[in-house]
């Protein structure tokens, strides 16, 4: 089948593009080492695109590769605008695109807007003195009159977020690592700087823009304490449950409320382009509702994704239901991103304990979300997490939780391609993180040849949601849990379709609605109802348009 090669005409053309698209992530480090040094890279990216593209998914997004000195995996930028030579050149993104757009997929990159390395020459000019040019682009402050930090905010890695900096005698906030400096939004010249980033990548041919920890942009200029957060309202789906972060209730170091501004000055570079943004709102107790402000009207992000399905407990029907009603309550023009894994948690496979029946039905169910959908690379495989022993971890996070929390290695070992290879096929020397041999029998040259393997059914959903302009962009109704059974309506213009899923290894029935119903997505293995109950066995769904 032929594929229509993309063009940035095609999105300003056809603006919604975003719009319930299924989204690809990939962790350039672990996804295909072109050059045998051990670490993925942009050209390894370039060899897998037709692969990625036999998915039939819209879109890339690639985590962070731009210049770094890799404290955090490139998630601590030392420039915006040029490529880690670890992963290649600029020339190599280039082909990146072309290669991308010539199989009909679009390319989102991850920008890291709201903090940079402190090896960024921003912040080496700016720790100098307190009166060169950059000297208000971080965030600084002076200690209280003991010596101590000006306030109690935290850091997710752990301790204060605030670290001493003898040059200027003040000290510098770091939401992250201590090497990760957070930018101060308050200064113009800081937003106009990022903003001319994003233009640069813009120009190259991106689509758009993965924003990490969008919520994290601002903070409190009169830096107020947190106040604490009683212990029966915390949880860990921010960070884990062993960090002090969860004991704070998060109101001055982030989720500022003129970081709008910044975001609709944003949308407005990115509407020339016809570019999207999905920003990850990095908080567990209000994401939902920054979720709905972010996306809120035309004028700012397209979509955001929140926690709540990225959380250690495996989502009931019942649970479904209270966040999705939530979402219409608090964001009703708001458009959500769900995602179940990505390369901060442990893989939904083995984080809910699933089997691979229970893997299929919640594909099929993040599928009929409404919403757009981000998939992790190597679910389609059912990749578990890894278990990565104390003397191969890479992740200071894990490092410094080590063992209550073993960090993010373990979701982010190679991509297997070959079974019958000990690198699984991603590199001929050993990669940054060893390959799980149990995941060999995985890999992708092996599962393509299994007629019942995972990635045939990822094949098959996602082309059920291209086929079904309901599934894809319609709204949705009768939000419902009866039971095990989440059920619901995808009204779209011209089609409606009832979905029901049982989330259980139990079987179950549901009462039929009214009306006359065609079974859609038989090869999905559907359930099949002849009279007024739909039975639903366990973890089988029932997908029908009414006639």
């Amino acid at each position: 089948m032929s594929v229509k090669a993309l063009t940035r005409a095609d999105n300003i053309a056809n603006p919604d593009w975003w719009r319930g698209a299924v989204i690809y992530q990939i962790y350039p480090r672990s996804y295909q080492d072109s050059n045998g040094d051990g670490v993925g890279d942009l050209r390894g990216i370039v060899e897998r695109l037709p692969y990625i593209a036999s998915l039939g998914v819209d879109a890339i997004w690639i985590s962070p590769f731009f210049k770094s000195p890799m404290k955090d995996f490139g998630y601590d930028v030392s420039d915006y605008c040029d490529v880690d030579p670890l992963f290649g050149t600029l020339t190599d993104f280039d082909a990146v695109i072309e290669t991308a757009h010539a199989n009909g997929v679009r390319v989102l990159i991850d920008l890291v807007l709201s903090h940079t390395s402190d090896q960024h020459p921003w912040f080496i000019e700016s720790r100098e003195s307190r009166q060169n040019d950059k000297s208000n682009w971080y965030v600084w402050a002076e200690p209280k009159e003991d010596g101590t930090p000006p306030n109690n905010w935290l850091s997710i890695f752990g301790g204060s977020a605030w670290q001493w900096d003898a040059r200027r005698e003040q000290y510098y906030l770091h939401n992250f690592l201590v090497s990760q400096p957070d930018l101060n939004f308050h200064e113009p010249q800081v937003q106009d700087a990022l903003l001319d980033a994003a233009r640069f990548w813009l120009e190259r041919g991106v689509d758009g823009f993965r924003l990490d920890t969008i919520n994290f942009y601002m903070h409190d200029e009169q830096l107020r304490d947190n106040p604490p957060l009683p212990k029966a309202e915390r949880n860990a789906d921010t960070a884990p449950a062993v960090n002090p972060y969860n004991h704070q209730r998060h109101l001055y170091d982030k989720n500022h409320p003129k970081n709008v501004v910044f975001l609709e000055r944003l949308r407005a570079v990115m509407q020339t382009y016809g570019a999207a943004a999905v920003g990850e709102v990095g908080d567990s107790q209000m994401g939902l509702e920054i979720l709905g402000e972010y996306t809120k009207g035309d004028n700012r992000m397209q979509m955001c994704y929140a926690f709540e399905f990225l959380a250690p407990e495996r989502p009931t029907a019942a649970r479904f239901v209270e966040v999705l009603n939530r979402l219409d309550a608090v964001a009703p023009e708001g458009w959500a991103c769900w995602a179940f894994s990505n390369h901060d948690v442990v893989r939904h496979a083995s984080r809910w304990s699933l089997d691979p029946k229970a893997q299929r039905l919640f594909l099929t169910l993040i599928m009929s979300l409404r919403g757009s959908v981000c998939l992790y690379q190597g679910e389609e495989l059912g990749l578990s997490e890894a278990d990565i022993a104390f003397e191969d971890l890479q992740d200071p996070y894990g490092i410094e939780f080590w063992p209550e929390f073993k960090g993010r290695d373990g979701c982010r070992t190679p991509m297997v391609w070959e079974r019958d290879n000990r690198n699984g096929g991603f590199s001929e020397v050993k990669p940054w993180l060893p390959v799980p041999p149990e995941h060999l029998e995985r890999a992708v040259a092996a599962v393509e040849e299994d007629p019942s393997a995972l990635i045939h059914h990822y094949r098959k959903a996602i082309a059920l949601r291209h086929a079904h302009e309901a599934l894809r962009s319609g709204a949705h109704e009768g939000l419902a849990a009866t039971g095990t059974i989440v059920h619901f309506s995808r009204v779209g213009t011209d089609e409606t379709l009832f979905c029901a899923f049982n989330l259980s290894d139990t079987p179950a029935t549901l009462a039929k609605p009214s009306g006359t119903w065609a079974e859609v997505g038989a090869d999905l293995g559907t359930a099949k109802a002849s009279g007024a109950e739909i039975p639903l066995g366990p973890w089988e769904a029932w997908i029908a348009v009414k006639a």
